[in-house]
């Protein structure tokens, strides 16, 4: 990825013109957990205009659902046969009043917004999201709200999608993927700030033993194992800020649609 040091107004315009001219308007964002998918697809989603959905809210309304119907989370036929039947949209929704998810969730039509970061969904969806049946019927969704954003004609003109496999599973024939990476130490040392800032009283070494247990299930899985799309741009993220990384995006978009001759 380019070191974007000297990055004048014009290349900046460029880059998100590129992104602009994106057909479908869709942008997938993968990488393991506090490699900055979320920071960093929200910033570039905010520049361009675009919708971002970060689609791990998703597992966590199949997470409530499933909860509400006092399923048994470790049946995985029961929860996929329930992720099957439900519709789950999205709408966009300013950050204070979307729960910290940026889009308001409704299964069949009702709001769950408010339901999806509760103490029991927060102990539950890792349980929900290792069900294959469960990507399955979440993965066909995911590609339905990528159409219906990514042509342009919804509320917002595009879509910055976030999540473990969007690149290799759930949109591969997506123009622009990203891969976000970074040190197991300097993510970890993100997760625990942020744990620390929401007054939870963790310890380094269990944020990092978390990490590595949940890399090694998201790398591991049989059924749609993280790994980058062989076409994905790799970005690691561990010396950079945002402001660096999504300029170095930028720049990438422009070569892409403009590329130098040099």
């Amino acid at each position: 990825m380019p070191r974007a040091t000297d990055f004048s107004d014009d290349e900046r315009q460029k880059g998100i013109a590129a992104l602009h001219a994106l057909h479908p308007a869709i942008i997938a964002i993968d990488g393991p957990a506090a490699a900055g998918k979320s920071t960093i697809g929200y910033g570039l989603a905010q520049l361009i205009g675009y919708l971002y959905f970060d689609t791990g809210i998703m597992y966590r309304a199949v997470t409530h659902a499933a909860l509400a119907h006092a399923l048994d989370v470790h049946n995985g036929q029961a929860v996929g046969a329930l992720a099957q039947q439900i519709q789950i949209d999205i709408t966009p929704a300013p950050p204070a009043e979307a729960h910290e998810g940026f889009v308001n969730v409704y299964i069949d039509n009702e709001n769950v917004t408010a339901h999806l970061r509760t103490p029991q969904v927060d102990r539950t969806v890792s349980i929900i999201s290792a069900h294959p049946l469960v990507r399955d019927a979440l993965s066909a969704q995911q590609r339905r709200i990528a159409q219906h954003y990514g042509s342009g004609d919804a509320e917002r003109p595009g879509i910055v999608m976030v999540g473990r496999d969007i690149g290799t599973v759930v949109l591969p024939d997506a123009k622009f993927k990203i891969y976000m990476d970074a040190s197991l130490t300097e993510r970890a040392r993100r997760r625990y700030g942020e744990q620390r800032a929401k007054g939870k009283d963790v310890q380094m070494a269990q944020v990092m033993e978390e990490l590595e247990r949940r890399d090694t299930l998201d790398s591991q899985r049989a059924h749609s194992p993280l790994r980058p799309a062989t076409d994905a741009v790799l970005i690691d993220t561990s010396d950079l800020s945002t402001e660096e990384v999504i300029r170095g995006l930028l720049l990438i978009a422009r070569n892409l649609v403009h590329p130098t001759t040099e």
